[in-house]
């Protein structure tokens, strides 16, 4: 049996040489069929398993696919649209985690977030993207 399972191995390698294979926006349209097949029990919203079914065929074309250079310029669209969410998402959870032990606030000249130790009192901030000087009481 194991002989089987390695040749069976190495057989789908060579068979997805070349091929696209999964990344970032593979996972998220897989995540969100299994989400939408699970609402999909719910009464009156079985229409959502066909939109799953789409999707589970899309990430499953766009895993197998050979044209590469397309299948990163959806990557980069879909990571343009998520980029800014995500990483106000990841302020919020870092600030959360920080709360007791650092202050954030923005630069006034580039808007950069700036992170602060607590209890210093009036400290003098350098914003490192453009070199401005805060006065800032933590």
């Amino acid at each position: 049996m194991k002989q089987w399972w390695q040749r069976f191995k190495y057989k789908l390698a060579g068979w997805m040489q070349g091929r696209y294979g999964n990344d970032e926006l593979t996972y998220a349209l897989f995540i969100t069929a299994l989400v939408l097949i699970v609402l999909s029990y719910i009464p009156f919203l079985f229409p959502l398993s066909f939109i799953a079914l789409l999707l589970l065929v899309w990430s499953s074309y766009r895993g197998f696919s050979k044209n590469i250079p397309k299948r990163r310029r959806e990557l980069e669209r879909y990571q343009k649209i998520i980029g800014k969410p995500k990483s106000f998402l990841k302020l919020q959870k870092n600030k959360w985690r920080d709360r007791k032990t650092h202050c954030y606030f923005k630069c006034t000249n580039c808007r950069a977030v700036l992170r602060v130790p607590k209890g210093k009192g009036e400290i003098i901030v350098t914003c490192p993207k453009c070199a401005n000087r805060i006065e800032k009481k933590t």
